[in-house]
């Protein structure tokens, strides 16, 4: 379980990332505005009640100025009732915020994901994405919607009580605040080395994620190669780095809260010394109320300090968690349409199909080159020009430049040099969508959607009937097996279409690419993974949809490409040879002697299958 690397992050605790975060959650700042102000009136109710404690003292038990009793218990009464109005409405306020942010990044970052180009997934394991869309967008939402909200509220608790205290005794308050200075150092010390020891836990996790999901897609391999044992011992060196790393970071955390409590009790001591003195002193500068109004604020003040001490370490575990999931928001597609092309023809969320120009099918390749983000040269200096409704088959060794040459055409990726056109335009002056939208596209290994096999073939055009659906199939001869199912057309096909074979998962892929009647086609070794037999039937039904559509042909079989108007043997991104099947073996060099070992390898498989027979 060879883990890919991805980018690390090194920034200590960034304001700046989180203001750009919370610009995402647009839809629910009416939330966090009312969350806010809710606490800042919880923070306000909470500074009276050592007021009023003070004046129970000094009118009541100590006899100073009479005063009313119903009339200060119905105060107390008011403030306790808007406390716990407060409380609930809070409660709720931030339940509803955590899940709607949660569901709101969610759906964000699935967007960015369908708008990112090939190379990010190129790069990014599945198991690395997935853990940002799930841990990752739970931590920020519950961060956010209580996290935040409580460090509102204890910087509001803290700024209301020291407004009191400097009221009722400016030389008690000094005292209080004098600790402030020692807990500001020990949070900037702890603050790096906790935010250090999240951001491995959160990369880790992905690791973790991307294992669990290799060892269940390559369940079967690990088996045949007897690599259960390994495996377990590589996890378990995963999960050990993240236990240690989240034992450090849990310390941490463990010794930074009893610090400040540490100093808030120190405090209190000082305020229970200076203030006893003033009581029982000759002076009576301060009262027993006011005495005992000081060390509830004293003793209040720090449970909001140690609180936020609590957020700021949590947000150092949640900032890994941000950097993350807005570096993938922020993520921008290297295939992209411009401002002007979207004016025109819009974007894959808004097309503005009536702007659309029609296409025929030419392609010309004008002097490309292309290399991947490795530095990797695969095409260089590349001229090829094809009309529309021709066939062009790609031959050559793995590793030449054929698949790049059709994901060029397909704008999965764009030339480093040159121009690609299409009907005699740059396509990057078209829309991404528009080229996409006409083109058919059959992989060597085809991917079904969970659903049903007429719920896959319908993918292809939404608006296809169940007539056009079944018509479909049955022109790339796979309505022979689809029937022969419990279900029929309404047949799950499982997870990846697991439930059917490779064969027939291809065939349904090429009914899929057909049903929308594509002007450009592309069949990536699409024969590859069929018997003979079902090989022969797909030719004709081929022949028959290639008809009038510019196509390419990737083909490790030589067999299926002898028709093919144009036929280029590519080597080292360049064309090595170019001509028709007949032509090429006229000229009885790289093609031809392919053909032939081909054609002797299945002239003994023939040969071996009909002695077997006898």
């Amino acid at each position: 379980m060879q883990q890919a690397q991805e980018k690390d992050f090194t920034k200590r605790l960034d304001a700046g990332l989180w203001r750009r975060l919370i610009r995402y959650m647009k839809p629910y700042h009416k939330y966090l505005f009312a969350i806010m102000a809710t606490m800042a009136f919880s923070a306000l109710c909470d500074t009276i009640f050592p007021l009023l404690t003070r004046e129970a003292i000094d009118r009541f038990i100590s006899g100073g100025a009479p005063g009313s009793q119903v009339g200060f218990a119905l105060r107390y009464i008011g403030v306790v009732v808007a406390q716990s109005a407060c409380i609930f409405t809070f409660c709720k306020l931030c339940g509803r915020a955590e899940c709607g942010i949660n569901r709101h990044i969610r759906r964000l970052t699935f967007k960015r994901l369908e708008e990112l180009s090939f190379s990010f997934y190129d790069q990014m394991p599945v198991g690395f994405i997935i853990s940002r869309m799930t841990s990752d967008t739970a931590r920020l939402g519950e961060t956010v919607a209580w996290g935040i909200v409580d460090l509102f509220w204890s910087g509001c608790y803290i700024i209301i009580t020291a407004v009191a205290m400097f009221a009722l005794d400016w030389r008690m308050a000094l005292l209080v605040l004098s600790v402030m200075p020692i807990i500001a150092v020990a949070a900037v010390w702890f603050q790096k080395r906790i935010l250090a020891g999240y951001r491995i836990v959160r990369k880790t996790n992905s690791q973790i994620t991307g294992a669990f999901n290799e060892g269940i897609m390559g369940a079967k391999t690990s088996k045949t190669l007897v690599r259960e044992e390994a495996n377990c011992r590589e996890f378990s060196v995963l999960t050990g780095t993240m236990r240690s790393a989240s034992i450090r970071a849990a310390v941490l955390s463990a010794l930074f809260l009893p610090i400040v409590t540490s100093l808030g009790a120190i405090a209190t001591a000082l305020v229970l010394y200076r203030g006893g003195s003033e009581v029982f002193s000759a002076r009576g500068l301060v009262t027993v109320g006011t005495l005992a109004a000081f060390v509830q604020y004293s003793t209040g003040i720090f449970e909001p300090i140690s609180s936020i001490a609590r957020i700021f370490a949590e947000l150092q575990a949640s900032q890994a968690a941000a950097e993350r999931v807005v570096s993938m928001l922020e993520t921008e597609p290297e295939i992209f349409d411009t401002p002007e092309v979207v004016e025109q023809y819009g974007d894959s969320f808004n097309p503005k199909r009536e702007n659309w120009p029609d296409i025929r099918g030419d392609i010309e390749f004008d002097h490309v080159s292309f290399h991947y983000s490795t530095g990797e040269e695969v095409l260089e200096d590349f001229s090829l020009k094809v009309k529309a409704g021709q066939t062009v088959a790609l031959v050559g060794e793995t590793g030449s430049g054929k698949s790049t040459i059709v994901n060029l055409v397909c704008r999965f990726y764009e030339p480093t040099k040159g121009v690609i056109r299409i009907d005699g335009v740059d396509y990057k002056n078209r829309s991404i969508l528009w080229l996409q939208d006409h083109l058919g596209y059959v992989l060597q290994q085809p991917h079904l959607f969970s659903g049903t096999i007429r719920e896959n073939i319908r993918f292809g055009r939404l608006d296809a009937t169940d007539a056009e659906i079944e018509e479909a199939a049955r022109m790339v001869d796979a309505e022979g097996f689809i029937l022969k199912l419990e279900k029929g057309y309404d047949t799950e096909v499982g997870e990846g279409g697991n439930r059917l074979s490779t064969g027939q998962k291809q065939l349904i892929s090429f009914a899929r690419a057909l049903i929308s009647n594509p002007a450009i086609f592309v069949l990536d070794e699409a024969t590859s993974s069929v018997d003979t037999q079902t090989e022969q039937k797909l030719q004709s039904a081929i022949a028959t949809a290639l008809a009038g559509r510019t196509s390419f042909i990737i083909a490790h079989r030589l067999s299926t490409i002898r028709s093919a108007d144009m036929i280029l043997v590519i080597k080292d991104g360049r064309i090595l040879e170019r001509g028709t099947h007949s032509q090429l073996l006229k000229q009885r060099g790289y093609y031809y002697r392919l053909y032939a070992n081909q054609f002797r390898e299945e002239g003994e498989k023939r040969s071996f299958e009909e002695a077997s027979a006898m």
